[in-house]
């Protein structure tokens, strides 16, 4: 009796069993990538209300971060500043400039400014800023070099993996507070990263937690 189907389709079994590991396989490393904050959030520099240009007002003028996000080193949160702060400056700089309007607006109106938020923790996330800048830090680790971005964009993507390499290890990101808020400071002749990391770290007592309590309260 002839075969009903031929010899090629006793290795399709085979054949349709590889293509589907291939398959899975692809669509869990893609997934691994194109949806991790690594890939979405990276980049992300929205259109603000206010063309704010942080390299102009942090490098240029040489403003400090904390005369506009004031609790910073207090808070858990590092506050948006208000209309009154910018206009602190602005009742005499560039005070005719349509580009500001929108900071008028608010001034006179008491409506705060709509700032489209960059950098968001999910709910669940506990994390205070002044517990990180108090223990040398610095903001640049987070949001990188601000200072010379004229549009703010997120620099890190700020998940679960990359916080926990932070505080497995923080003797590698750690520097002496007076240099927090000096985004443009670097490691040098008169501190060792490793060797004095680990020093500052042992003298602050910093012990960061790496258990799922220590973020998810």
């Amino acid at each position: 009796m002839a075969n009903v189907f031929p010899k090629w389709c006793n290795w399709l079994p085979i054949r349709l069993l590889a293509c589907g590991v291939v398959l899975g396989t692809t669509v869990v490393v893609g997934m691994s990538y194109y949806f991790t904050p690594k890939y979405v959030s990276i980049g992300y520099q929205p259109v603000q209300p206010i063309a704010f240009d942080h390299s102009i007002h942090a490098t240029q003028l040489g403003l400090d971060c904390r005369y506009c996000h004031t609790g910073v080193e207090s808070s858990e949160h590092a506050n948006i500043p208000n209309s009154q702060t910018c206009m602190n400056c602005h009742t005499q700089i560039r005070k005719d400039s349509p580009k500001l309007t929108a900071l008028y607006d608010s001034w006179r109106t008491g409506q705060p400014i709509h700032w489209v938020r960059i950098h968001q923790l999910p709910d669940h996330v506990y994390f205070n800023h002044s517990v990180h800048v108090n223990r040398g830090i610095s903001c640049v680790r987070c949001h990188g070099n601000v200072n010379h971005m004229q549009v703010v964009r997120q620099d890190q993507p700020l998940s679960m993996g990359w916080c926990l390499e932070c505080h497995r290890h923080p003797e590698m990101q750690i520097r002496p507070t007076q240099f927090v808020f000096n985004l443009d400071w670097k490691p040098g002749a008169g501190f060792d990263q490793e060797v004095d990391g680990k020093r500052l770290v042992k003298e602050w007592n910093v012990s960061p937690p790496i258990t799922c309590a220590g973020c998810h309260r």
